[in-house]
């Protein structure tokens, strides 16, 4: 199995979470990867660990999340791996629940988020999102 850790969805990524059915709860699952400083597009100087500057992002999810019907469902750091091989560990895990895909794209769409979100760039590497809805062998 082949990954590549992006900070953004490519349009094909895109055009298929637009398009589909808005059929339910989302639970987002973010495999974070963190750079070592933040690095801001703007240029400016910052002392913070990509870590820190993402949890400045992270406070703000959770507020614009809230607004819209979700939560953080859970978050902690990755501390090993059972099973299977990658060349380099995420550093966080997180999963997001959204009450619908409307709601997530309203959070995305708000000044609030917008705003936010360079802390995301700044300290971002790069992630997976793997979006799920409950369904399957657990639900």
């Amino acid at each position: 199995m082949h990954y590549d850790n992006a900070l953004e969805p490519s349009k094909e990524q895109l055009d298929a979470t637009l398009g589909g059915a808005d059929d339910g709860p989302i639970y987002m699952l973010n495999l974070l990867k963190f750079r070592d400083r933040a690095q801001y597009a703007d240029g400016r100087d910052s002392e913070l660990s990509g870590r820190d500057a993402y949890a400045l992002y992270g406070a703000g999810v959770v507020e614009t999340l809230a607004e819209v019907g979700g939560s953080i469902v859970f978050a902690g750091h990755v501390t090993g791996l059972l099973l299977g091989e990658v060349e380099d560990l995420w550093d966080d895990v997180a999963i997001a629940m959204y009450p619908s895909r409307a709601a997530m794209l309203q959070m995305m769409a708000s000044e609030k988020y917008q705003a936010i979100h360079v802390h995301r760039e700044a300290g971002l590497a790069g992630q997976l999102n793997i979006q799920t809805q409950a369904a399957g062998a657990f639900a």
